[in-house]
């Protein structure tokens, strides 16, 4: 029964990490607004229960009315987190060419699976709480492994996009026509910037460094908190069995 039990369990995960992907790719207006939503679900608790512990180390004499201070401050930095939690989510999936968001989200997926390993990996061997632990320490290795992953698609070169911006751009875009620019100039820009490592580095090397310094490694904080949410329920669910 307990290898039913977590073969069951498997595929709610990966049915989960699936779902995810899928909406990011299939609505993402939707997706970038429940992402800023879980961002701040999740963050307000969070950061209060952060702040609450870290307060010793910030102040000497720590402020008045410390909870009202706590509560003030940790519900600001959740809120300014889920705004940009939704704003890199609606860019990540909103854009004109299909083929490339199809591979977007499979990188996203892909990425989204070894976070969740990664999350109830360490709440098994350590017992690490997978919340605490995934919210604030899992955004950087994962956005460097969707880096790292995006690095792989095509760049069309500043030249190619300056073109674009001349003759293919209409005078007032589309969200979508927007997105998609950003995108592939991000991506040219990349692309500069690992030639320009290229020159000191090996192109392996010059590859990671350039994953590491991109615009997408903002995407790992998306990846974080899906990866928490999915660790947390299947962690539950094992909890009542």
């Amino acid at each position: 029964m307990r290898i039913i039990f977590n073969a069951i369990l498997m595929a709610l995960e990966v049915a989960a990490i699936v779902a995810v992907a899928w909406a990011g790719l299939h609505a993402p207006l939707l997706f970038a607004a429940g992402t800023a939503a879980l961002a701040l679900g999740l963050g307000v608790s969070l950061e209060i229960a952060r702040l609450n512990n870290e307060m010793p180390f910030y102040f000497d004499r720590q402020p008045g009315k410390l909870r009202l201070f706590t509560a003030l401050v940790g519900s600001t930095e959740a809120f300014v987190k889920a705004l940009l939690a939704g704003v890199v989510a609606l860019l990540t999936f909103l854009g004109t060419d299909t083929e490339r968001l199809t591979s977007v989200a499979i990188c996203f997926g892909i990425c989204l699976f070894l976070g969740v390993q990664i999350v109830r990996g360490l709440a098994n061997a350590f017992q690490a709480r997978p919340l605490r632990w995934g919210y604030f320490r899992l955004a950087a290795p994962l956005g460097l492994l969707f880096s790292g992953g995006l690095s792989m698609l095509p760049s069309p070169g500043i030249t190619e996009m300056a073109k674009r911006a001349a003759f293919d751009m209409p005078e007032r875009p589309s969200l979508e026509q927007a997105s998609e620019f950003l995108f592939l100039l991000k991506q040219s820009f990349d692309d500069i910037v690992e030639r320009m490592l290229g020159l000191v580095f090996d192109p392996g090397v010059a590859q990671g460094l350039a994953a590491l310094v991109s615009v997408n490694m903002l995407s790992g904080f998306v990846l974080a908190l899906y990866a928490v949410a999915i660790a947390e329920t299947i962690r539950a669910l094992e909890s009542k069995v």
